[in-house]
């Protein structure tokens, strides 16, 4: 009866939903009162529960908004429905609630206080950029409103700065607070909210110590992000009770694949301990034999179990400096999903032959027992390579070092091909942090790859490309890896860049992978060579995963999942799932049934929590880099101009570091201003610093708590 009772009272909600829409669409302009609404409702005691229920939803929705002289309809006054992405000091972004909408900055005055994860109603302004922009001119829905900044005094009074969101001390609400100290950084919640950021209160909820630290940085944002080492108890119980059990049953051997025979191998760095990819190859008459073998997660992770819950919100593992945050327990992660050598572990196998082309022409995916004869380490793998390798590391590969010239020969026989299909071929500058033993960044250094790298990376992106086609044969849902082709807008601004650099640009009537490539081509041996790489990087679109097979531009394949990292990524562990399904009941319609719905949950999940995970590393990097420079202040360096914003211009340096020359610290004698992105020009006279230009600088400030670093020039 009850039931029944609720599926009454959501049918009058709904009914009153349509009036209340109908009777705003009528009035047009003319905004009705209380009163006048729920008359042309006909609200009476009876339904008025419904009716007001309705009301709250519309305006909750934001298809409903409140005026001076009562309710309108939104759409009528222009005004749409947008959640807050991002603020700075001075100004925001909103994200429009309707499809492909771009991004709309708001100054900050026109804010009204918003913080991240607002819904707002906001409207279009005249725009100075030529670009969307807007004023906020309601919030409908809070979010927790949590924030980082950094304690400050004024007067013997200390105050929260935030990191963003606004220049302006805020004031804490000290009874609320858990302890802190001038100079802290903390996690605090807006308590009482104003019309301005100003006006905000907040309550410290934690302290993680001097702002001065990278490791108190990191730690704040990764808290902010909700981001936790902490499993739940039920997962950590899941784990262990996964961790202390008999790896091998008397009926699971018999399901799988035995390879324990076989010379089977990881490659990886000497410190990693989550293991879950391992390779064996074979030279066959008319190309080759190579499998990928995959620790084989989903046979612990199962569907819907706290292991799962927390697995899916995670998402992925969280790498920052020489620390981890792992999507999964470390008694799965390092232990029993680990293919630790000489010990049997349960994987799932790609198991693919190739043509001398190096491309698929059979493969199957099989539930296997391996056992790793080798833990290979990526310095050792290149040494054999080059023919340097010592007694003892011949000793030690000995199992496998056959197999070694054959994984080059086909990475080789990859890259060519690679190259004809005509994928671009980015280099961007990784960075390599270095920590002494009290966790403070002490050197920065260009992460470098060897060849063993670049063939691990061939032989997973095989795998990962036979799991799409399996997929798609199979008629499965699936969780793919898609990248699509750029915008003809973000294609304009490049090409117009490039022209005014130099760089000879191709045909983009119709832009293909193979144009990109051509770009990187061409700038290849010239100055600015490593900003090309950056720009063309910045003109793709973002790759994301999707339950549709669109394609993957940047790697120019119709056909791409992620399959080969289960341990550290959710869309892995989702696709090994779903085939072990298949693979088990050979019924596409049943794997469907079980977990179309599924897959549209995991693809959006993991692509939410990818670039939260990118935006964290990041940052932390550049805290980490902030308080290395923090112990070279004073001294020059040289490097090159690699970005050009209104205030100045961006200087990177060999090891990776990128400081801001400020305009403030150019000549007083000219006028300076930005040309098109392009280059940093004086107005009157005949000085500019263009992208790719060397120059030389001196590093004048750090700031370890934003991650920013000043660089002034020398010369």
């Amino acid at each position: 009866m009850e039931e029944k009772n609720k599926d009454i009272f959501n049918e009058f909600v709904q009914v009153y939903t349509r009036k209340i829409l109908k009777a705003l669409e009528k009035a047009g302009a003319k905004c009705l009162d209380k009163k006048e609404l729920e008359a042309k409702c006909k609200v009476n005691k009876g339904n008025a529960a419904a009716y007001n229920a309705a009301l709250k939803e519309l305006l909750r929705l934001g298809d409903v908004c409140i005026r001076r002289k009562g309710f309108g309809l939104s759409k009528l006054f222009g005004y749409y429905s947008a959640e807050v992405v991002r603020l700075s000091g001075t100004f925001g972004f909103v994200r429009p609630e309707y499809d492909d909408a771009d991004d709309v900055f708001i100054p900050g005055k026109f804010l009204l206080g918003a913080m991240p994860g607002d819904r707002v109603l906001y409207r279009e302004i005249p725009s100075r950029s030529g670009k969307p922009e807007g004023e906020v001119v309601d919030i409908i829905e809070e979010s927790d409103s949590r924030l980082t900044g950094k304690i400050i005094s004024d007067d013997g009074i200390l105050f929260l700065l935030p990191d963003t969101m606004s220049r302006t001390p805020i004031r804490i609400n000290r009874r609320q607070s858990v302890e802190y100290n001038e100079g802290d950084k903390v996690l605090a919640e807006i308590c009482i909210r104003g019309k301005r950021h100003a006006e905000h209160m907040a309550k410290v909820i934690f302290s993680f110590g001097n702002s001065d630290t990278a490791d108190s940085c990191a730690k704040a944002m990764i808290a902010l992000h909700g981001v936790t080492e902490e499993f739940s108890f039920e997962a950590m119980q899941e784990a262990q009770s996964v961790s202390c059990g008999t790896l091998l049953t008397d009926e699971e051997p018999s399901h799988r694949l035995d390879l324990r025979d076989e010379p089977i191998f990881t490659i990886d760095s000497a410190y990693s301990k989550d293991l879950d990819d391992a390779v064996s190859i074979e030279r066959i008459k008319n190309g080759y034999r190579l499998g990928v073998h995959i620790a084989d997660v989903s046979h612990y992770v199962r569907p819907k179990s706290s292991l799962d819950m927390d697995a899916i919100s995670r998402g992925t593992s969280v790498y920052y400096a020489d620390k981890v945050i792992p999507m999964l327990p470390k008694e799965l992660s390092n232990g029993i999903c680990s293919l630790n050598p000489q010990e049997d572990r349960f994987a799932f196998s790609a198991l693919m032959e190739l043509d001398e082309h190096g491309e698929i022409v059979k493969y199957d995916f099989k539930k296997t027992i391996i056992r790793s004869r080798v833990k290979g380490v990526y310095k050792e793998v290149n040494k054999i390579l080059s023919g340097e390798a010592d007694e003892f590391l011949k000793l030690k590969y000995s199992e496998v070092i056959d197999m070694i010239p054959i994984m080059d020969e086909l990475c080789d026989v990859r890259i060519r091909e690679r190259d004809r299909r005509g994928a671009p071929e980015i280099e961007t500058t990784e960075s390599e942090l270095v920590l002494d033993e009290n966790g403070v960044c002490v050197d920065v250094k260009p992460r470098t790859r060897g060849k063993s790298e670049c063939i691990i990376e061939e032989m997973m992106l095989l795998a990962n490309e036979a799991a799409a086609k399996f997929a798609a044969e199979k008629e499965l849902p699936f969780v793919y890896r898609v990248h699509e082709k750029p915008s003809m807008e973000k294609i304009e601004n490049l090409e117009h860049v490039l022209v005014r650099l130099g760089v000879g640009v191709p045909d983009f009537s119709n832009v293909k992978p193979v144009h990109l490539a051509q770009i990187l081509k061409n700038a290849k041996g010239t100055p600015v060579y490593p900003v090309v790489n950056v720009m063309v990087l910045r003109s793709m679109a973002k790759a994301q995963y999707d339950t549709q097979p669109i394609g993957h531009f940047g790697l120019a394949l119709e056909d791409y999942a992620h399959f080969t990292s289960p341990i550290r990524r959710y869309p892995d562990l989702a696709i090994h799932r779903i085939m072990s399904y298949y693979c088990e009941c050979k019924n596409s319609e049943k794997v469907n049934k079980r977990y179309k719905a599924f897959v549209t949950e995991a693809a959006k999940a993991s692509s939410d929590a990818e670039v939260r995970a990118i935006m964290l590393e990041r940052d932390c990097e550049d805290c980490y880099k902030a308080e290395y420079m923090q112990q070279h202040l004073g001294e020059e360096f040289e490097g090159i101009v690699s970005g050009i914003s209104d205030f100045g211009f961006y200087v990177q340096l060999p090891n990776s570091v990128e400081g801001m020359v400020h305009v403030r610290t150019l000549p007083e004698d000219g006028e300076w201003y930005n040309d098109e992105s392009i280059s940093f020009k004086e107005a009157f006279g005949d000085r500019e610093y263009r992208l790719g230009d060397t120059v030389k600088v001196q590093c004048v400030k750090t700031d370890v708590n934003s991650g920013n670093i000043d660089f002034e020039l020398s010369e």
